[in-house]
């Protein structure tokens, strides 16, 4: 990765570039550029100028043509650049190229993501599925650190110096990677014996999912009053953070927010993050939340519901929240996204518009996988009548003899462990 602050060799002055090869993806183009832009600014780096290329054929090089090349290395050096940052994934040798020709850092989307979530990393499990993350990404770049021995080469079958060492380094970035993947299999059973003491307790659970800085942390934190980092940032935080909140019908649930989704999101991430993703997948339903005061909104659900698929929980029971209705001046825009999104809560975050309704909704989904019944439980198992109070809605009570007769709404998967007790009814 590259460095930004207090070195010696600082990145302080970037040109963004979008290449595209098909006319028609002009407008997408641009709009990932000025994705790009957002992703640059959270790492703290000055943006001097961005610029769309049309490439009609893409060259192995350089994926651009020699002549086009040269045009961005000048304009680069015109406007004091000292870091090219395109949005277009650049193989290894492609990025040498460019360095060579423009005598500047030049780096791709992919390296600012991972650099942006390497900052943002809290956890113990965030921080190494970003270090493997970053290894996988460099090891293939290992080649230019060391082509100045390139010369140092002997005869036929033999190894130089340069070849020697840069052997040795692959050598001990693949031993690093092997002991973060140990590492990260330690870490997933800590995770999943987590689980499965989670599951013990069989509240349902519903997971926040979305594009970033939708408004997922901001959304968590209002219902259920979790200490969580909001900030109006992209991947302002990684770590899955899980609060309680208590629906309408007093019925409990989990909620979780998850790592936020962004186009092109490099797929090595996607792997490494399985394990925080897999929140999404486990749930009983998600809550998909969308910037709907963006212009771009329709191609932020898109992009969420294609990471989803990736992941396996496309078919999850979902409910698509609008969140930043209050950023909606206009009558228009809300009657056109209600169009797009029929079955969408419209939401405000920052005022508390239709958090009630979602708060309905959510409950509704809740109601769906559970159950009405009675039960007649010893009062000698007072634990199991307590964890009936804490984990589903107790409609009423009745000492019956050295029982307790409870009327009771509760989970499917509460239901199983509270069965027998069920049967006993009469």
């Amino acid at each position: 990765m590259f460095e930004i602050k207090e070195r010696q060799k600082m990145v302080e002055r970037a040109l963004l570039v979008a290449m595209y090869t098909n006319t028609e993806e002009k407008e997408e183009t641009e709009s990932l550029l000025e994705e790009l832009a957002e992703l640059t600014t959270t790492l703290g780096i000055p943006i001097m100028d961005q610029m769309t290329v049309f490439v009609r054929q893409p060259q192995a090089k350089l994926f651009a043509g020699s002549g086009k090349a040269e045009a961005i290395c000048k304009h680069a050096a015109a406007i004091k650049a000292d870091v090219i940052i395109f949005d277009n994934y650049l193989t290894p040798a492609q990025q040498r190229n460019w360095e060579e020709l423009a005598n500047i850092t030049v780096i791709d989307r992919q390296e600012v993501i991972l650099d942006i979530f390497g900052k943002r990393a809290r956890t113990r499990e965030a921080q190494l599925q970003v270090q493997l993350a970053r290894m996988e990404y460099s090891l293939p770049r290992l080649t230019g650190a060391w082509s100045h021995f390139g010369q140092q080469a002997g005869g036929i079958g033999g190894k130089g110096e340069g070849e020697t060492q840069l052997e040795i380094d692959r050598r001990i970035m693949r031993s690093q990677i092997d002991r973060v993947k140990r590492d990260l299999a330690e870490v997933h059973k800590r995770r999943a014996t987590q689980r499965k003491e989670r599951k013990r307790v069989p509240v349902p659970n519903a997971a926040i999912v979305g594009y970033t800085n939708a408004g997922k942390s901001s959304l968590l934190k209002r219902m259920t009053g979790a200490d969580v980092l909001v900030e109006d940032k992209l991947f302002a935080t990684l770590d899955t953070t899980t609060r309680r909140v208590a629906l309408p019908n007093n019925q409990p649930l989990l909620l979780t927010d998850t790592v936020g989704f962004v186009r092109k999101l490099p797929h090595r991430l996607v792997e490494a993050f399985k394990a925080t993703l897999e929140e999404s997948v486990l749930s009983d339903f998600l809550i998909h939340v969308l910037d709907c005061s963006h212009p771009h909104v329709e191609q932020f659900y898109k992009t969420t519901l294609e990471v989803l698929q990736e992941l396996g929980a496309e078919q999850k029971r979902t409910i698509t929240v609008l969140n930043k209705v209050d950023k909606l001046h206009d009558g228009a825009q809300r009657k056109a996204l209600t169009v797009k999104f029929p079955d969408a809560v419209f939401i405000s975050v920052k005022t508390g518009e239709g958090i009630e309704e979602l708060l309905h909704h959510m409950a509704g989904l809740v109601a769906d996988n559970t159950q009405m019944t009675e039960l007649l439980i010893p009062q000698s198992e007072a634990g199991l009548i307590a964890k009936l109070h804490r984990n589903a809605k107790v409609l009423s009570t009745e000492y019956v003899d050295n029982n307790v007769k409870l009327h009771v709404l509760l989970s499917n998967r509460l239901l199983q462990e509270y069965e027998r007790f069920a049967e006993k009814q009469g």
